[in-house]
């Protein structure tokens, strides 16, 4: 399968940006900042200092549109349902709460059918690859179901935030993203320089230095919306071919198509501001601060002395795998003490959404 579509790297809007940094004098050095693409802290929260510098630029120009459209893709299976059900909970808890930046929501069903969640949770089906084309990795479904968003639904924001289920919000999440510059979270684990080679296979040399991909996935991401318009046909594209190349397959595993956005971005001329506040990921970050979203894709297992034993089920755990046939029960058990905030955070915000929604341990997608 081969998507089409504008492949355009320039806006409008950036031409017209970088002609007026011409004729001051500063494009030159701003495109040097940029490729070195170093880091500093700003009002105490990280980000690209040449973004900083061109958001400057920017002021006055860019539309006063900050508001962006929250989209999580899913499926109807039972381990799905009950994570978005606990995701938006907390999005409509924090939408109106000072610093927070969140338009509507809807989930992006990929199944191809309505289920049970419909009349709960904003919803909009599309269908699934053709069976057979994932090749049972089920998140190549994941950009083949925004390019179907994108071109069929009514998006009122400029600007989308790519999330996943097993998010949620601890903070007010402001828009990150900054004009044509999306905001993104670094993966300690994507690591494009590591792996040149086969990047190489999708990001050819006469495209620029491997550093032009960033460390990143597509979620969390906050980007605008023709922006993520231009790239997912590409993220599509990439995508398939690496799952059908083996050498990629197997370096890459289940974060290809994680790889396959950061590519994507990359081949439109896209970069992200990186920040790291954007997520936290327990057992491994231990408090949540002023971070914006707790990410439970890991498990959570301690000893009753609160000793991590991770990669040995605990005495105490709270792992998102243990409920893969259906949701967890109400009230689940805090952890003992010692074991750091943020995992007590986040059951605490689990036990929370439980027990206010409605009907809790509805399973079936019919």
């Amino acid at each position: 399968m081969i998507v089409r579509k504008n492949m355009g790297r320039v806006s409008p809007l950036l031409l017209i940006l970088l002609a007026l940094g011409f004729f001051f004098a500063t494009y030159n050095l701003l495109t040097m900042i940029i490729r070195k693409a170093s880091i500093s802290e700003v009002d105490g929260l990280e980000m690209f200092d040449p973004i900083t510098k061109i958001t400057d630029q920017m002021k006055g120009v860019e539309s006063s549109n900050l508001k962006y459209h929250v989209a999580l893709t899913a499926t109807d299976a039972p381990y799905s349902q009950w994570q978005c059900r606990i995701m938006y909970y907390w999005y409509k808890k924090v939408k109106e709460m000072p610093g927070s930046d969140m338009g509507k929501f809807t989930r992006v069903l990929h199944s191809g059918a309505a289920d049970n969640l419909m009349e709960e949770i904003p919803t909009f089906v599309v269908d699934p690859l053709p069976e057979g084309l994932d090749r049972g990795y089920i998140v190549l479904n994941r950009p083949w179901a925004f390019v179907q968003w994108l071109e069929k639904a009514t998006i009122e924001e400029e600007y989308i935030l790519m999330a996943e289920p097993d998010h949620l919000f601890a903070n007010p999440l402001p828009n990150l993203a900054h004009g044509n510059h999306p905001a993104g979270f670094p993966f300690f684990y994507i690591k494009p320089a590591e792996h040149e080679e086969i990047i190489r296979k999708y990001y050819p040399a006469e495209m620029g230095p491997v550093s032009n991909v960033d460390p990143i996935g597509n979620s969390p991401v906050i980007i605008k919306k023709s922006l993520l318009e231009e790239i997912s046909p590409t993220w599509v594209n990439v995508s398939l071919r690496m799952k059908d190349d083996p050498a990629t397959d197997k370096a890459f595993g289940w974060v290809l198509e994680m790889y396959a956005y950061a590519v994507a971005s990359a081949l439109h001329d896209v970069r992200h501001i990186l920040r790291k506040d954007f997520m936290i990921q327990p057992p491994w970050d231990l408090k949540v601060g002023k971070n914006f979203i707790i990410h439970y894709t890991y498990g959570c297992d301690y000893s009753l002395k609160g000793e991590l034993t991770y990669g040995k089920i605990g005495e105490w755990r709270f792992d998102k795998r243990s409920y893969l046939s259906g949701p967890p029960p109400r009230n689940l058990s805090l952890p003992p003490p010692g074991v750091p905030e943020s995992v007590v955070r986040l059951v605490k915000m689990v036990n929370e959404a439980t027990a206010n929604i409605n009907g809790w341990g509805m399973v079936n997608s019919g």
